[in-house]
């Protein structure tokens, strides 16, 4: 069986863009996706990057203008300026991993919630209450937003640092075996390599 390490934030808007479309190309090609949440301002400060709001106003221009290309391209509702971004994107991130180690609802769905709240509903991802409403809508137990802290934020520290080591610098980055993929707009080059195409 295929593995996709999928490297993401919780923050992320072209995460959110992504939709399911990772989940449809894992079920069409029989493939394991290990849901691995992290620190995307940490990330960008160890490869070069810069968080949005630091970037040169033309960078930060063309994002605004490609967001909204690619919201109505992919047919998903979009607010450019949510009333809660940034976020501390900890807390949100310790649920998706405490409910990927229960197994017991679907994490791809959570994930989803997690960031149409962000980026649809204008909810702060770092309250508990939201958390909990994002757990229930993705059938886990909202007790899982309490469990399972200190575990969360040792995987969170982790995921970061295996990234960095595989080469991510952005999210949503896909990485299968030694083929990195980065960004929803790759995810068909994703679809090709499982297919034995590329």
């Amino acid at each position: 069986m295929p593995k996709i390490d999928y490297y993401f934030s919780t923050i992320s808007p072209y995460t959110y863009l992504a939709g399911d479309q990772l989940e449809q190309i894992a079920e069409k090609h029989g493939a394991e996706i290990v849901y691995k949440p992290l620190d995307i301002v940490a990330l960008f400060g160890r490869t070069g990057g810069t968080p949005p709001a630091q970037r040169h106003e033309n960078r930060q221009a063309y994002r605004a203008k490609d967001l909204a290309r690619v919201s109505k391209l992919n047919g998903l509702d979009l607010n450019l300026k949510p009333a809660f971004f940034p976020t501390n994107a900890a807390p949100s991130s310790y649920a998706v991993i405490a409910a990927q180690a229960a197994g017991t609802g679907d994490v791809g769905a959570l994930v989803r919630a997690l960031l149409t709240s962000v980026w649809v509903k204008e909810q702060n991802i770092a309250e508990d209450d939201v958390i909990r409403a994002c757990l229930i809508e993705a059938g886990f137990d909202p007790a899982l937003a309490d469990s399972g802290l200190l575990s969360g934020a040792e995987t969170y520290a982790a995921n970061l640092e295996e990234a960095v080591a595989c080469g991510a610098f952005g999210a949503p980055f896909y990485v299968v075996g030694d083929e990195p993929f980065w960004g929803q707009d790759r995810l068909a080059h994703l679809d090709a390599h499982l297919s034995g195409d590329i």
